[in-house]
Formats: structure tokens, sequence, C-alpha cells
């Protein structure tokens, strides 16, 4: 029996730190289990996914680099992907965009070649981008699966999207509104303008991935079964915003619209996660709420079907009672929520570490 494993990477920015000390973790246990360590989360995985900062991520293990180059690249290239534009005072934030996306568009370049496509034979696993077009108002979930529809190549040889180059795909997807300008894209003989893949349901991408993964348009077709599908999910921290005024009426409306961003994030990563739990036979991942649990090796939650999968999320709140768990109660939740802040490397590392070392077990992985 051939199984297969997928994983999949949140959104989050800077704070995409953490999720690298999580898979840090997850590949030195795999080197330990296969007595192999130069093995690399690529020799493992059959299908990575990612949004954002979680895309750029998936991409680099795609092209097999180690978790440990990753980080290198993330702690030394951090501070020239976020650098901040001049603006006019009290003006600039309202007349441009806080990022000058020149330096991230150069980096991305470097460190996966300008002319590497997403159908280049360097990625060694299927790999999924997010991205959301402005257009067409929708989100675009890319894969380098040859046998996709617009993937094609004997169909759509000139327009298939195995053509695009994936520093572009992976700008795009990074493109967070307000903090870097839209990625203008020709797709065929049209043009697109992209921005961040978490402004679409698929922050998280998990379960997109994994239908992606088995429904039959998209021509994978890979089996079902909580013996022959592996899903592991990881997060970059959710955060949370706390207002002091219980009832919310001392904001006034732009703090209200300022804020309605991240409450859609966590709606939708909730549901996400969630869902995965639902359909998925979960055997690890932070409890939900105080109603239903963790879900913990339900069988389909109660439903009346079989798990189509093993699900795995590792994940952490970012609030007092979370860090204190883990023993960084003098972190402050407040100031490594924030999804740009380079200062904040050596905090967010510390945090995912012991977030690993907490949770992450090679009995996950068993039978895979």
């Amino acid at each position: 029996m051939e199984v297969k494993k997928i994983l999949s990477l949140d959104g989050g920015g800077i704070r995409g730190l953490i999720s690298i000390e999580i898979l840090a973790k997850i590949e030195q246990e795999l080197r330990d289990r296969e007595n192999n360590q130069n093995l690399v989360l690529s020799d493992y995985f059959d299908f990575i996914a990612g949004t954002s900062t979680g895309a750029l991520i998936a991409s680099a293990l795609c092209i097999g680099m180690s978790v440990d180059e990753i980080r290198r690249f993330y702690v030394e290239s951090s501070s020239e992907m976020f650098e901040r534009r001049l603006f006019i005072p009290n003006l600039g934030k309202v007349l441009g965009y806080e990022y000058d996306s020149t330096t991230l568009e150069t980096t991305l370049q470097r460190v996966f070649g300008k002319e590497t496509t997403l159908g280049s034979d360097k990625l060694k696993a299927l790999l999924l981008i997010v991205m959301h077009n402005t257009k067409t108002d929708s989100p675009w979930p890319l894969t380098n699966n040859p046998k996709a529809k617009y993937n094609d190549l004997e169909r759509n040889r000139e327009r298939s999207n195995l053509h695009l180059p994936l520093w572009q795909l992976l700008r795009a997807s990074t493109a967070a509104p307000t903090f870097f300008e839209p990625e203008v894209i020709e797709v065929g003989n049209q043009t697109f303008s992209f921005v961040d893949g978490a402004m679409t349901p698929y922050n998280n991408p998990a379960f997109q991935a994994y239908l992606m993964s088995t429904l039959k348009a998209y021509n994978l077709n890979w089996e079902k079964g909580e013996d022959k599908l592996l899903l592991v999910s990881v997060g970059t921290g959710s955060s949370e915003l706390v207002c002091k005024d219980e009832h919310g009426k001392s904001k006034f409306i732009h703090h209200h619209a300022q804020d309605v961003p991240v409450y859609l994030l966590n709606s939708i990563a909730y549901q996400q996660d969630l869902m995965c739990r639902v359909f998925g036979k979960c055997k690890v991942g932070a409890s939900l709420d105080s109603e239903i649990g963790d879900l913990h090796g339900e069988n389909g939650a109660g439903c009346t079907h079989e798990n189509l999968f093993t699900y795995l999320r590792y994940d952490v709140k970012l609030n007092e009672k979370s860090l204190k768990e883990l023993g960084l109660g003098e972190i402050d939740p407040k100031e490594i929520n924030k999804i740009d802040e380079v200062n904040n490397i050596e905090v967010l590392q510390k945090v995912g570490k012991a977030v690993a070392k907490r949770e992450v077990r090679i009995e996950h992985f068993e039978g895979f």
C-alpha cells in the first residue's frame, strides 16, 4: 500500500520563524528515525502547501533546502525583505505601501532563481501556492501538478501555469495589503493583479491541499484513509485581539475597521482546523474551544464516515496563558503578534523551539 504525506504551512509574515523551528524538530526526528542526517523534508513529504510566508517556506523546502538553510535565509534576509519606504510625514501610509517590494523581489530571485518556473524540475515535491486574484476577486491556489487542468502542456502549451516564474508567484502570495503593492502577472494573454493568499479562506491551506490531492477535478486522485494519507499542518502562532472595553464602545469606527482583517483571519483559521479534525483522525493539536475540545482520536468527530486522513496540527496561541505554559511568561504577546517586526526574530525562534520541544513526537508519524 502506497502512503502519501502532505505538509501545510500557514501564513503569518515574520512569525514564519515559529513554523521554521517546529519544522526543524520534525526534520531532526525523521533524520534520526531514518538514520539519515542528510534527509530534508522534500525527501519525506510528497506535497508541500503554503500561503504567504508559508508559501515561501514551502517553496524553499521543495527545492531541497534544509530547515537550517531556510532559518539562516530568514534571519539574514528579513530586514531586507521588510525594507520600509521613505514616507511623507503624516501622509506616507495614506499615499503608498509601507514596504519597498523591490528588495523583496531581488531576494526571491536570488534564492529561487529568476528563470525558475512553477514547472521546474528543481522542485522535488508537489507544491501549492495560494494567492488572491484582485481582478476576479477569487482565490488562486496554484500547484505544479502536471495533470492539473491549467498546467496541462499538451492542451495549454503556451499558456500553462507551469511557465509562470516561481519568484513572482511567491511575491504575489506575500503581497500583504498595505504592506506591499500587488503583483501583476501575465497569465497567457491576460494580465492579473494578485495580493496575499491570506486574503482567501486558505491562509491555513491544509484542507485545500487535501482536496487538491483527492478530488477528481485536480487529477491527482490519491487514496483516502487514515492509514493512507498523512496531513501535517504547521501554524505561525494564532494572534488574539483583546479589547479592554468588553463592549467595544470606546473604539472609533476606524479602529474596528483595522481589526476586521484579524477577526476574519482568526475565524477562518479556526474553521479550516476544525474541518481537518472533523474529516481526519487528529492525533495532535491544542483544544479548539471549551465546548468541543481537541477532537483527538475521534472517528470523524462523531460523523457517519471513515476518517479520510491522519491529521497533525502544530501551533500555539500567542497569549499570556500559553506563553506562561511554555515557560516564556516574560514575553509580551502584543509584540510578537506583529507580522512585520524583524526585531522579534530571536523571541519568535524561542517560542517556536519551545512549542516544538513540547509538541513534536516521532510517534505522531508512526505508519508513515
